[in-house]
């Protein structure tokens, strides 16, 4: 039989309300012990029945939970984004307490297959020099930091992989961009899950790539499923660490 992987749940939103739902109806492969709020913090002189932390709290927060995670020696999923100017001072905490971390801007395995879209898009881009690219992203009028940190993950593979374009460009322009500047923009409103489209356009022609959320069902599965690969790992991983390795790229 199976191991059942005892999950502790950071932050009792949207997110981690559609995790427990999920995690409830695989009762052979997860088992939620604990729900960590504003009024019931995880405590680093807490003793706790869990595997692995799913992370979906607030940006504010989530360096202080890894802190109290790293000296209770647990692993940890972190689903939310807008902390990542933290992000080398996380690695070394991890790796000194000897814990495992998987994080992302996105844990949809839908988005990262649509990563790897972009990436030969945009290297394909290079021997095409007519076309430029742009992107856009779209969430509902709830969400905390813009641009989302999937788009700038897809910024980051275009940037990586596109010769041409250097930097990006995510606040309002009032004037001409640069050549090697990518720009993000970003809308807020209503209730979309979420919507990345990546632009490539020439004189010619227009190309669109498109991922849509229809909910937030495919993020929740994303980080079961990063729960139970994290479980017994050591080390600090990114989400699309994880896709790789389930898909074998």
């Amino acid at each position: 039989m199976a191991e059942i992987i005892k999950i502790a749940l950071i932050g009792f939103g949207t997110m981690g309300k559609e995790i427990k739902r999920l995690a409830d109806s695989s009762p052979s492969q997860f088992k939620i012990t604990h729900i960590f709020e504003i009024d019931n913090k995880i405590s680093s002189d807490g003793i706790y029945d869990f595997d692995v932390a799913i992370d979906f709290s607030h940006p504010e927060h989530v360096f202080t939970n890894l802190k109290i995670l790293a000296t209770l020696g647990k692993n940890c999923v972190i689903g939310t984004t807008g902390w990542y100017n933290e992000l080398n001072e996380a690695k070394n905490i991890v790796q000194k307490s000897n814990i495992g971390v998987v994080f992302g801007s996105n844990f949809s395995v839908g988005v990262h297959l649509f990563l790897k879209m972009i990436e030969q898009s945009s290297k394909a881009l290079n021997k095409f020099e007519e076309y430029d690219i742009f992107v856009h992203e779209i969430h509902h009028k709830n969400k905390i930091d813009s641009p989302s940190g999937t788009a700038i993950s897809i910024g980051n593979v275009i940037i990586n992989n596109l010769d041409r374009k250097k930097e990006i460009l995510t606040e309002r322009s009032h004037s001409r961009i640069s050549p090697e500047q990518l720009h993000i923009s970003s809308t807020r409103g209503g209730e979309f899950p979420g919507k990345h489209i990546v632009f490539i356009d020439s004189q010619a022609d227009t190309i669109e790539i498109s991922h849509t959320a229809r909910n937030r069902s495919g993020f929740a599965f994303g980080a079961l499923k990063a729960a139970k690969w994290i479980n017994g790992r050591k080390g600090f991983y990114n989400f699309s660490n994880v896709v790789d390795s389930l898909l074998e790229f």
